[in-house]
This record gives C-alpha cells, structure tokens and sequence, in this order.
C-alpha cells in the first residue's frame, strides 16, 4: 500500500451506532434502516451497496435474532440489536449470532448496559487496528525490496492476505467462543 495512512482514513472506522444516535421514541422499519443508511454511508464499498434492507430486517426477525416487534415499531433495544448483527453478520452465521445474543434478548438482560461496553471495546479496537494496520505495513515493506519488478502489486497483495488471514484468525476464534457458549447453555438446561 502506497499511503496505509489513506487506507486507514478512508475506511472511516469512527462510524458506528452509538446509545446516543439512537431515538428515545420506538421506529417503523423505514426509519431504523435511514437511520443506519445515515450512520454508515461512508463505510460502503460503492453506491450500490446497502447498509440495511427491509429483508434483512425481515430475516433477522424469522431467524428470532431479536425479540418480537410491537405494533410494527422497533424500540432502542431492537435497534442496538440490528447494530450487534449488522457487525457481527459478516463474519458469523446467522445460526451462530442467534447463539450469541439469546441472553441478550431476554428483557431482563441490561441490553443498553452491555451495548455502552461494545462501543468502548469497539473504539480500543479500532485503535488497535490502526497500529497493527502500520505495523503490517511495515513488515510488507520489508518483506518486498524496492527494486523489485511488480513491487506495489506484491505489496498489495501481502497486505490484502495479511489482512484475510486475520479476520479469517478472529473468525475461527469467534466461532470457538460461540460453540463454548452454545456448549454452557446445553450444560445449564441438562
């Protein structure tokens, strides 16, 4: 990567939902995905792309990722909801982000509680990201010499497996934490 400063920018990895973005007044459909369309616009990969549709939605609730809606309106707890699958769905089955938030969906759970410390963990992590991202991009650069033929298209493509190997890293080791989970709730009905 010729400028890993520019990735890094125009990512726009500051862009998420946050308890304080969300109404206080329970949404209809249209509202909840304008809401997100709002919140991630920068994030997509091209015009195209959809933040959030009415399917999407539609499956989420047959799939029973979040508790039922009333009245056709989404409350602040359906929302922090929809914002914990639309992160969690690109790298885990819809089966294993059902697993995950079945406590949360209970209406006894501290769901607004819980979603304050996944946005403070969500900005350590993105931190994190941008020094590992520079750090990854300086072993790259010293992996490819600067006279090489096709130099910035080996560098690219290192980073580009660089980076897949990692998220594919993290996905095993959020699938392992699923099945730990799926396996204390089995113990806990037995």
């Amino acid at each position: 990567m010729e400028n890993i400063h520019e990735l890094i920018e125009s990512l726009h990895l500051d862009s998420y939902l946050t308890i304080d973005d969300i109404p206080e007044l329970d949404l209809y459909m249209d509202q909840v995905i304008q809401l997100f369309e709002r919140k991630y616009a920068d994030t997509k990969r091209n015009e195209e792309e959809k933040i959030l549709t009415k399917t999407m939605i539609n499956n989420y609730a047959k799939g029973k990722l979040f508790f039922p809606v009333k009245n056709k309106k989404y409350t602040k707890e359906h929302i922090m909801l929809i914002s914990m699958v639309y992160q969690m769905k690109s790298a885990l089955s819809i089966n294993d982000i059902k697993k995950v938030l079945d406590i949360a969906n209970n209406d006894t759970f501290d769901l607004e509680g819980l979603y304050k410390s996944y946005e403070n963990i969500s900005e350590n992590n993105v931190n994190r990201f941008k020094e590992q991202s520079l750090q990854i991009n300086a072993e790259v650069a010293e992996e490819v010499s600067s006279d090489e033929e096709d130099m910035l298209y080996k560098k690219q493509l290192l980073m580009v497996a660089s980076f897949t190997h990692m998220s594919n890293v993290y996905r095993r080791a959020a699938e392992k934490i699923v099945d730990q989970m799926e396996e204390g709730q089995q113990s806990k009905k037995e």
